[in-house]
């Protein structure tokens, strides 16, 4: 069984703020870590889909979770994605986690490949036989082969490192299903929801918490839905849950995801910097758009909106202003 308690909470699919260059802005990734520690999160959880984990090389997510678990010096837990693209290195990824001390790892179902139940289940199973670290299942259907009831059934009865699912079905009886077959076997397995609209409901039907987009943006209103939920105060708990659905509708439908996490994270006075997905001129023109719609909903539940970052300055570029800033002042005979 696992060796620690069971996962619980809202844990936060993390972007990867970058700089002007399109590289990892490891000081900014550092500032958002801690700002959404200190606004509540339970966990953190990163090279998620959220977090663009195919967008980064095997190099640069294993520099993340490198970054993520120095600065969070063990006041959260962090569900590290160790998703690569074929089990070897899957493996070798789980194994470079463990060293890192990460709580657990999430690995999602076999993507572009569509595979039968009984091939995503031995694909599970080599995983669940040969980690060193806990594992949790990633259902994540509309990207990946689907895992259905029976596999996780088996595999939770079979390989004990196997000690959660993240489901981004958004399925509600199926969620119901899940926790029926396997929690009077393994009453140690986490269920958690990665569809924000259903968080409420989720919990309510035995989840332990999610990985919620709209956490990274919105913290402190999912930590308040996830406590008003789990300390029965439904009135306020549905009155969040149509907010942070509406939200959530913003980020998932108002623009290609994940790209108007990155409007949002803006809105909250943090550096987060372009995407590196090359976006067309009506899809910023989109984005733009959407701005003053996330301000408004942001405004609605009582969340204050900083000065959109700007990108931050790469040490060259500072340079540059620098020495700007200095010849201007020469040339005025100021300095």
């Amino acid at each position: 069984m696992a060796a620690q308690g069971r996962l619980q909470g809202i844990f936060t699919p993390n972007m990867v703020p970058l700089d002007s260059q399109g590289a990892i802005d490891e000081q900014g990734l550092r500032d958002y870590v801690d700002w959404l520690i200190q606004r509540g999160v339970h966990g953190l959880y990163p090279n998620g889909s959220t977090g663009e984990f195919t967008r980064f090389t095997p190099e640069e997510r294993r520099r993340i979770i490198r970054i993520i678990m120095d600065q969070t010096a063990g006041r959260v837990p962090v569900l590290a994605g160790a998703a690569e693209a074929n089990v070897r290195e899957t493996l070798a990824a789980c194994e470079y986690y463990h060293g890192l001390g990460v709580r657990a790892v999430a690995i999602v179902s076999p993507y572009y490949y569509r595979l039968s139940p009984d091939n995503v289940y031995a694909y599970f199973r080599e995983i669940g036989r040969n980690t060193p670290v806990d594992v949790t299942l990633y259902n994540m259907p509309m990207f990946a082969s689907p895992i259905d009831v029976p596999t996780i059934q088996r595999l939770s009865e079979e390989c004990p490192r196997i000690v959660a699912i993240k489901d981004s079905s958004g399925d509600l009886p199926q969620m119901m299903r899940m926790i029926a077959a396997v929690r009077p076997n393994r009453p140690d397995f986490s269920f958690l929801t990665g569809w924000d609209s259903v968080l409420m409901p989720m919990l309510l039907v035995g989840c332990d918490g999610g990985t919620n987009a709209a956490s990274g943006i919105v913290p402190e209103l999912t930590r308040k839905l996830y406590d008003a939920t789990t300390g029965g105060r439904i009135e306020e708990a549905r009155n969040l849950q149509y907010l942070v659905q509406r939200i959530f509708d913003v980020l998932l439908l108002g623009a290609d995801f994940p790209e108007a996490c990155r409007v949002g994270i803006r809105l909250r006075g943090l550096a987060i910097g372009p995407g590196r997905q090359p976006l067309s001129e009506r899809h910023q023109a989109k984005l733009a758009e959407l701005e003053p719609l996330l301000r408004k909903l942001l405004q609605e539940g009582g969340i204050a909106c900083g000065q959109p970052a700007g990108d931050r300055l790469t040490p060259q570029e500072i340079g540059q202003v620098v020495a700007s800033v200095l010849q201007t002042l020469r040339s005025r005979g100021a300095v």
